[in-house]
């Protein structure tokens, strides 16, 4: 039997095996199907998104290599016209043997591909709906794909001022703790500085890049992105081996923005593209919080204009007020006033998504075993620590409610 460019169901299974090793057969197929979509497409290409949901990736995709009249293929969402400029386009990159380099890349660096069905898909990205991606390439954990209920965008300036950058730590540590994932596009600046506060933290991050998930960009964060791969993830739509470009940052923004349920701006100069970031995040209908800052600084500037013109947003100065757009009241806090000094310290030693054991938690705090397993006990009664397998995990009040939230 072949598929499309004449290629037989075991070339397209042995290709895919590597990138999606827990499917079968029809599973890799299809993913096959849906990584051509993003190889011959631009992110966000409207066109591609709707002839996928009117027919599947897979017969889209057997239409178009066939080359057919645009008139075929258009309906009532798709002008003629539209699917001309459609076919035009992508016609350059119809081309069988660049696409199996690409996925040739994709295993050389270990990345695998998530698809739409997939549990650890983030759930946020089908908000975008014909504009979004049908694939996600992943480097790292998939599991710690956020669902946009436990997710907060932290974006803001590469060139960002002390100020910006203690902000971004804070925030980042702060909603850390409070057991939410950490999401940002991994460039210079405010970005670079919450992915490094949240793995300083034992937190969950994932950068989103703008090229290929082989390209490690920007270059000077080679290393962090590595740190992230190891212990949260890194994804891209874009296809391996593709090249960063500006209309990718771009697009890559909207990723952005919809796989968090609130998206956090920290310093932005009047042009800066963490505002596309906010744009996006407001056709979503996502909450938007910014911080401002000195009415001085140019690297504000962009913040400062946000409240002042896009109603969607709202000032933020604490994480308390970040929870808040969750719809989560400020009592979230991972202390209480009425906590004694043995509950803090056991607290303080636990993380919100890394699992110790109980001999780790008395080392961390310097108290004794059965001190801290009373302690651990009376903490899981109030919800306020979570027992597994694999030992103990701080869990606050807030983090409990955004999930219900949005379960």
């Amino acid at each position: 039997m072949t598929t499309t460019w004449n290629l037989s169901d075991t070339d397209i299974d042995r290709a895919m095996v590597p990138v999606r090793p827990d499917g079968d057969a029809g599973d890799r197929r299809d993913a096959f199907a849906e990584v051509a979509w993003g190889f011959l497409t631009e992110p966000g290409d409207r066109v591609a998104g709707a002839l996928i949901r009117q027919w599947g990736a897979a017969e889209a995709l057997a239409r178009i290599l066939s080359r057919p009249a645009a008139s075929t293929l258009a309906n009532d969402d798709l002008s003629g016209t539209e699917v001309a400029d459609a076919l035009a386009r992508w016609e350059p990159r119809m081309d069988a043997p660049a696409l199996f380099r690409s996925l040739s890349t994709a295993v050389s660096v270990g990345a695998t591909v998530v698809r739409t069905i997939d549990k650890e898909w983030p759930s946020g990205l089908n908000d975008l709906a014909d504009h979004g991606p049908r694939v996600v390439w992943c480097r790292g954990d998939v599991h710690a794909l956020p669902g946009r209920e436990n997710a907060v965008a932290i974006v803001g300036a590469r060139a960002s001022t002390g100020y910006g950058e203690h902000v971004a730590m804070d925030f980042a540590a702060g909603l850390t703790s409070r057991g939410f994932t950490i999401v940002s596009g991994g460039a210079y600046g405010i970005d670079g500085m919450a992915h490094r506060a949240t793995l300083a933290c034992g937190g969950s991050t994932v950068a989103v890049l703008a090229g290929g998930i082989d390209q490690l960009y920007p270059a000077g964060h080679d290393e962090l992105l590595r740190r992230i791969i190891a212990s949260g993830a890194v994804i891209s739509e874009v296809s391996p081996g593709g090249a960063p470009t500006r209309w990718r940052f771009l697009q890559r923004n909207r990723l952005i923005a919809a796989m968090a349920g609130v998206t956090v701006v920290i310093e932005a100069g009047y042009r800066s593209g963490s505002l596309n970031t906010a744009t996006h995040a407001r056709d979503l209908d996502r909450p938007i919080g910014v911080v401002p800052g000195p009415i001085t600084s140019g690297a504000s500037a962009g913040c400062h204009r946000l409240l002042r013109t896009n109603p969607a947003t709202t000032l933020v100065t604490t994480v308390a007020e970040v929870a808040e757009l969750f719809g989560i009241d400020a009592n979230g806090e991972r202390f209480d006033a009425r906590d004694s000094d043995t509950v803090i310290r056991v607290l303080d030693s636990l993380s919100s998504s890394k699992p110790r054991m109980v001999e780790a938690v008395a080392a961390k705090a310097g108290i004794d075993v059965t001190t801290v397993t009373a302690t651990l006990g009376s903490l899981e009664a109030e919800g306020r620590a979570v027992r597994s397998r694999d030992g103990w995990v701080h869990r606050t009040i807030a983090a409990g409610k955004a999930q219900k939230t949005g379960s």
